[in-house]
């Protein structure tokens, strides 16, 4: 099966299973698209017997695609400078305070208390380096999911600064974790003091990278009066230093985020004239939409390469309960903190806590771990954790916001 083959059978499927959400069954587009392309590929699974053909085609399709590959190296670029460079700035700025303790400390205690618990609820069979491997991927919640739910629920805008900007932010830094407990449980076991300084260099060196490219982007940009060349070279802004920086051995996915948040900023404090602002946006928010609806068809999909046996099972079932658990313990201590220090803070521990949806980025890093190293239940739990966290988490936040307003509306009166 060629690359365009598959290209168009994804696009296709989009396509289809996008008009069905919206059309009939009334849900969100890309809630729907991944749960129709979920039972899809149940159904051809289920049919090896009746229609062996169908599932061999199946089968076929999903062999030529590389997820982590696709994923890591071919979305997430793209995804997370759409995201970045679309945020509000001004009201960022206004919680920069709850987004770095969300970012860094949340991203950190999420890590060790969900390897922790899912170490206790598994009744210690798992080995702790397996499970501190799972807590690092599925610690950062997802930007892909969060930026397209918080679009359609209509949360306030301090609560979606909070949601996106952390989602943005704790995917680099997960990522570099992730990576760094991996090098350890290779065998490679560098001191206290080396592994801290190696997330600093390829997190300080990714956000440095992604301020300089951004910065000499503008500069071009300023120099050109045609939006068809804004584009282009913000497309090579966004694929250009996410390569770099992963060749380099930064953070690529914090580079993503800062060069979308600071070409941002760079080309607002240039005359109006010099670039086409209007555009260039249109441009990304079409990017950003089309790749989401691409992405849930491909995560769907995934269920035909995932084994989910009975441990597998098992461990998704404590991974849903230790992730959100945790999630909730850590949205409240942080938030009192942030309240501590900014008196009259304004937010909403449930939007915070129910939000904090995982996606991509974690499937792609468990696809990374090594056989000898869980992938199996690794890979299995995280998919049923993001299913989870999209379909359910995700599905009902529209629902439950409205039951929630009728009741604050109703108690006002």
């Amino acid at each position: 099966m060629s690359t365009l083959e598959v290209l168009s059978v994804l696009f296709a499927t989009a396509a289809i299973f996008g008009l069905l959400s919206a059309r009939w069954l009334k849900l969100p587009i890309t809630v729907g698209t991944m749960l129709l392309t979920v039972l899809a590929s149940v159904c051809l699974m289920g049919a090896g017997h009746a229609a062996p053909q169908f599932h061999a085609w199946a089968l076929n399709l999903v062999r030529h695609i590389d997820f982590e590959s696709v994923i890591l190296h071919g979305m997430l670029p793209l995804l997370l400078f759409a995201g970045a460079f679309l945020l509000d700035l001004e009201q960022l700025a206004r919680e920069k305070l709850a987004v770095s303790l969300f970012s860094v400390v949340g991203t950190l205690l999420s890590v060790f208390l969900v390897a922790g618990l899912m170490f206790l609820l598994t009744g210690l069979r798992i080995p702790w380096m397996q499970c501190l491997l799972f807590g690092a991927l599925i610690s950062p919640t997802d930007p892909v999911a969060v930026l397209e739910m918080l679009r359609r629920t209509g949360v306030s805008k301090p609560i979606q600064a909070q949601l996106a900007g952390e989602s943005l932010f704790n995917d680099g830094l997960g990522a570099v974790l992730f990576l760094t407990l991996l090098e350890v449980a290779r065998g490679h076991a560098p001191a206290p003091w080396q592994i801290a300084g190696m997330l600093l260099l390829k997190a300080g060196g990714g956000i440095l990278a992604g301020i300089l490219a951004a910065w000499a982007t503008s500069q071009l940009m300023r120099r050109v009066n045609a939006y068809q060349v804004d584009i282009l070279f913000t497309v090579a802004l966004a694929l250009g230093g996410y390569v770099l920086a992963d060749a380099l051995h930064l953070s690529a996915p914090l580079e993503a985020v800062v060069a979308g948040i600071a070409l941002r900023h760079f080309n607002r404090r240039q005359p109006r004239e010099c670039v086409d602002h209007e555009n260039v946006d249109r441009f990304w928010k079409v990017i950003d939409e089309i790749q989401n609806f691409v992405l849930f068809v491909l995560l769907g999909l995934e269920i035909i390469a995932v084994t989910v046996d009975g441990p597998a099972l098992w461990a998704g079932v404590a991974a849903i309960l230790s992730v959100n658990a945790v999630r909730l313990g850590a949205v409240v201590a942080l938030l009192a903190l942030v309240r501590l220090m900014q008196p009259g803070h304004r937010s909403s521990t449930f939007v915070l806590t129910w939000g904090g949806l995982r996606g991509g980025l974690s499937i792609a890093l468990a696809l990374s771990v090594p056989a000898a190293l869980g992938r199996s239940w690794i890979l299995g739990a995280t998919y049923l954790v993001v299913v989870f966290s999209i379909v359910i988490q995700g599905g009902s936040m529209d629902w439950l916001l409205r039951r929630r307003g009728r009741k604050q509306t109703a108690t006002q009166a």
